[in-house]
């Protein structure tokens, strides 16, 4: 070869312009790299959201949900692994076809070069050892010599390519004595210049054309980010499909506990043969025992306190009627003291009463008979037993017509909603049986007291609770719970709203089922 007979090959390490990356899909500043550029479309963080919040314009956040998570996990997962075998198979290939495109450049410029010393040796006409040079297609082909003068002489097979536009480095390199190559821009297309010093005679350049090279590496770009967004969904899909599977044991879990909660303490779990999940079933199992135990152990400890109860507070209840009768032979301030009694006693005896029929709708032994009921008959017949036989009822058109309910639970709530407007709010001003959503009859009882403050409408049916207005009133604090358990026991709900322009309005649910 013409360079070991000169004897020595220069590997050209170029400047700046002969980097070896390749920049895709073009080249720009003397030099061709291609580029694997990943952006990532912008996203909300996976863990929260910010959302602008009613209350005084507070921001609070979100967590996605642990599917939500475990599917991102899984998509970002495939999207990084793939995305580094891409990467690694993008590099390797476009090295490949580099190496193959360069030791073909550098066989073929041999070749000629060859070519061009044997014209110039028989010859010596430079324009003539171009003409027989075969360039292979968007190539081209440069030579220089020194005329009989000794003056540079430039020949080029390409009227548009001259001396000038080859990279400078390499033209001083290889007019300095060495060979090499280097990659470069002209005419914002990517080309390879190799340069051979043929000893003693001249300096030949062969330029490559490199869009073909380019338009291979742009194939597989797209194949490989094609390939990264199928791994992607690919991945995802997997991510949500286990998810689902992993997410299945609490689902049960959860749907068990809403069931518990609700009163169905007889709920519990089906075993699993995954021993991991057998152990959460086997805990779950184990707390809902543990809960029905204890609950039916304080409702039997309620009820038997309060048939215990039963027997000295009737005693203490008739020898306090004893003295009650005999009021007037004590003086002022005994009398005092026995009222004090007289109203505690009483209280104490309705209380355990209230006890006694909260116990028995808890064991489930206060069944509901349901019989043929006129609403408006009954709810004024039950008005005028309280002490208010001319109180306002409105009936509405369906609440006109017989019903089946349970007429002692009926009463039994018309009762307590009128003692505790009395006991509360200075007495019931208005009594309404009006159609209710679907096929229910709504049970209104009103007053023009002091109202319920919204913070305390939701407690005001538990067990004891005493709202602001109330707790230096008389009462025993069972009176709306039991109103609750009945409607409840009915088929209904019991809430209580505001009233215009002052007071409340106590509600109830009632199933409007014809006989």
């Amino acid at each position: 070869m013409l360079a070991v007979a000169r004897g020595r090959w220069v590997a050209f390490l170029p400047l700046a312009a002969h980097r070896s990356v390749l920049r895709h899909p073009g080249a720009c500043n003397g030099e061709v790299v291609i580029e694997v550029v990943v952006q990532a479309p912008a996203m909300r963080q996976p863990v929260a959201v910010r959302r602008s919040s009613a209350v005084g314009g507070a921001k609070a956040r979100k967590r996605l949900g642990m599917r939500a998570r475990v599917t991102v996990v899984f998509s970002l997962a495939g999207f990084f692994l793939s995305l580094g075998l891409a990467t690694f198979t993008y590099f390797l290939a476009r090295n490949e076809l580099l190496d193959q495109r360069e030791e073909f450049a550098l066989q073929q410029t041999y070749v000629n070069a060859r070519l061009v010393s044997e014209v110039l040796r028989t010859e010596r006409s430079a324009a003539g050892a171009l003409e027989i040079v075969r360039t292979e297609s968007g190539g081209f082909g440069l030579l220089h010599v020194e005329d009989t003068g000794g003056e540079p002489a430039w020949f080029s097979q390409d009227v548009r390519f001259t001396d000038a536009d080859l990279p400078p480095e390499l033209r001083d390199a290889v007019l300095g004595g060495a060979s090499g190559r280097q990659r470069f821009e002209f005419a914002d297309d990517p080309y390879l210049a190799v340069g051979i010093t043929i000893p003693n005679q001249a300096e030949y350049f062969e330029v490559f054309a490199l869009d073909g090279l380019n338009r291979s590496l742009r194939i597989v770009f797209t194949s490989l980010a094609i390939g990264v967004g199928l791994a992607t969904l690919a991945a995802a899909a997997v991510g949500r499909s286990v998810s689902r599977r992993l997410l299945r044991p609490v689902s049960r879990v959860a749907d068990a506990a809403s069931e518990l909660a609700v009163g169905g303490l007889d709920t519990r779990l089906d075993p699993d043969p995954d021993p991991d999940l057998q152990r959460l079933v086997s805990s779950f199992n184990d707390m809902a025992d543990a809960v029905q135990s204890r609950i039916e152990r304080e409702a039997r400890f309620a009820s038997d306190v309060s048939h215990e109860l039963r027997s000295p507070i009737t005693a203490l209840s008739a020898a306090v009627e004893v003295l009650a009768a005999r009021r007037a032979e004590l003086p002022p301030r005994s009398q005092q003291a026995l009222d004090v009694v007289v109203n505690q006693v009483r209280r104490f005896d309705q209380m355990v009463l209230d006890l006694l029929e909260l116990s028995r709708i808890e064991a489930g032994v206060d069944d509901v008979n349901n019989e043929a009921t006129m609403l408006p008959e009954t709810v004024q017949r039950i008005a005028a037993r309280s002490g208010l036989p001319s109180l306002p009822i409105n009936v509405g058109r369906r609440a006109a017509q017989p019903v089946m309910t349970d007429k002692r639970r009926l009463e039994r709530i018309v009762a307590n909603l009128l003692d505790n407007a009395q006991y509360h709010a200075g007495g019931a001003v208005r009594l309404a049986l009006e159609d209710g959503p679907g096929s229910s009859i709504l049970l209104a009882v009103e007053d023009a007291g002091p109202g319920i403050p919204p913070a305390e409408r939701d407690r005001v049916f538990e067990r004891f609770f005493r709202g602001t207005a109330a707790r230096r009133r008389v009462g025993t604090g069972l009176g709306l719970a039991l109103v609750a358990e009945h409607a409840h026991a009915l088929g209904g709900n019991a809430w209580v709203e505001e009233r215009q322009p002052s007071g409340s309005r106590f509600v109830v649910s009632i199933p409007a089922v014809k006989p």
